[in-house]
């Protein structure tokens, strides 16, 4: 499993925030960012940030991270991802991809993904909801790091995932498919809580 990759994507601009920085907000005092990055250092699988910057606010948050800073942040997640995915060593097997506005998902949740990791032939692992519906964090087998680093836009890795065998993962309760991109989607989950 020391073969696995997790690249945490923390380059987005926040643009539905109204201003604020939806990977600096706090749960318990911890910004959201370094709080998954501790949950998925705590795997002992190594983890790469992609930051705007290396200048950047966040990359006070990302601890002992390998920074990835991406020039073209600006263009969405594919930059991110193809960034990351080029900075990664020869060595790596898989790359899980994990968008960092997804508060719920826990070590345990990271460690299960990659547990169903079945090789370099294996299919592309992608996490979902108890119930089902597909989310992330999504692990690609390194056969799939040329079209990773094709790839354009604000789609993430849709293309790729469409055009590979894709086995689902299910994670427990909402843990895959919450993400926080809102004040609004802010407010209604620190309710909830």
């Amino acid at each position: 499993m020391s073969k696995i990759a997790i690249l945490l994507l923390a380059a987005g601009a926040s643009a539905r925030m109204q201003g604020r920085d939806k990977l600096m907000e706090e749960i318990e005092g911890t910004p959201l960012l370094s709080l998954l990055y501790h949950r998925a250092l705590q795997t002992g699988l190594p983890c790469y940030v992609a930051v705007p910057s290396q200048a950047h606010p966040r990359v006070a948050a990302t601890g002992r991270a390998h920074v990835i800073p991406v020039p073209k942040a600006a263009e969405g997640m594919a930059a991110s991802i193809r960034t990351g995915i080029a900075a990664l060593p020869d060595t790596t097997e898989a790359v899980m991809i994990l968008p960092c506005d997804m508060p719920e998902l826990q070590t345990q949740d990271l460690l299960q993904l990659a547990a169903h990791f079945q090789g370099p032939d294996g299919p592309v692992l992608r996490a979902t909801s108890s119930d089902g519906t597909p989310g992330h964090p999504v692990l690609f087998p390194r056969r799939c790091f040329p079209a990773l680093g094709q790839i354009s836009g604000d789609q993430g890795a849709r293309n790729v995932l469409r055009s590979q065998e894709v086995q689902l993962v299910a994670l427990p309760g909402q843990h895959a498919v919450t993400d926080l991109d809102t004040p609004e989607a802010w407010a209604h989950w620190r309710a909830g809580r």
